[in-house]
């Protein structure tokens, strides 16, 4: 999954794709690399970021979203927590919904529709305060309870589980630590029956281990998968996929202990 943030102020790319222009060159670039899936998304939900209101969000997302369609046949994502902006980038024919918030807020769940998969993401608290001391009981149990929850509040609502993705919420209020943690007990998150998403690329984590962002980021990514992610959502397209193709080739499943 590509990430396409067409917002002034994501923590790594803020105000570099927000002209329709500017980010049907950057999906063309991705789709050469070898993209599978194009994730939009108009709210930074980088530490300390402010949400943008319904209409601010949808003026960002929305000409981009109608253009990328016009101009490529690739799966869309569309990275949104507003439930406006969700039955808006339906009417685009997107293929993901991905959520931040794991669809609590008011009206969320009833606008994603019938066909779209869903990604429900961890987070503590909210952008404003997630990264101010983040506490668990026990990381990888409470983040694996929450998504069990949602799990059965959303099927409970009437959204098929085989529609679910799962995300842990790296970097969602949680510390270098407790990161490493979810990682390492990855696999836990699969005994859950959904597919899992991994988003780590260029993290505050990463930059905390890594002198080099992008070298870092791949190796997150692989990591990742060899441990059972099924998507893994990046700034940097190229490195990942031709890290991913050579790993693969090499016919290695597991990348050993972490």
């Amino acid at each position: 999954m590509g990430v396409l943030n067409v917002t002034p102020d994501s923590f790594s790319d803020g105000g570099l794709y927000q002209s329709v222009e500017q980010a049907v060159d950057r999906v063309g670039v991705m789709i050469d690399e070898g993209v599978d899936i194009i994730d939009i998304g108009g709210e930074s939900t980088r530490p300390g970021s402010i949400p943008p209101t319904p209409n601010e969000e949808l003026d960002r997302v929305l000409p981009i979203l109608e253009a990328v369609r016009t101009h490529f046949d690739i799966p869309i994502s569309i990275d949104t927590s507003t439930p406006e902006v969700m039955r808006a980038a339906l009417r685009c024919k997107i293929s993901m919904i991905n959520d931040v918030r794991a669809l609590q807020r008011s009206g969320a769940v009833e606008a994603i529709g019938d066909e779209a998969l869903v990604v429900l993401m961890h987070m503590l608290g909210t952008p404003q305060t997630m990264q101010v001391n983040p506490r668990y009981t026990d990381v990888v149990k409470d983040v694996w309870t929450f998504l069990s929850n949602r799990i059965s509040a959303v099927e409970t609502a009437g959204v098929a589980k085989n529609r679910l993705i799962l995300d842990p919420g790296f970097g969602f209020g949680k510390t270098l630590a407790q990161n490493l943690q979810l990682i390492q007990e990855l696999p836990k998150f699969l005994s859950l029956g959904c597919p899992v998403m991994v988003g780590l690329s260029r993290k505050s984590s990463i930059r905390q281990l890594a002198t080099d962002l992008i070298a870092g980021s791949v190796a997150g990514a692989l990591a990742s998968v060899s441990l059972g992610a099924k998507i893994v959502r990046v700034h940097d397209v190229g490195a990942t996929v031709s890290a991913l193709s050579v790993w693969r080739e090499l016919g290695v499943s597991k990348l050993g202990a972490v």
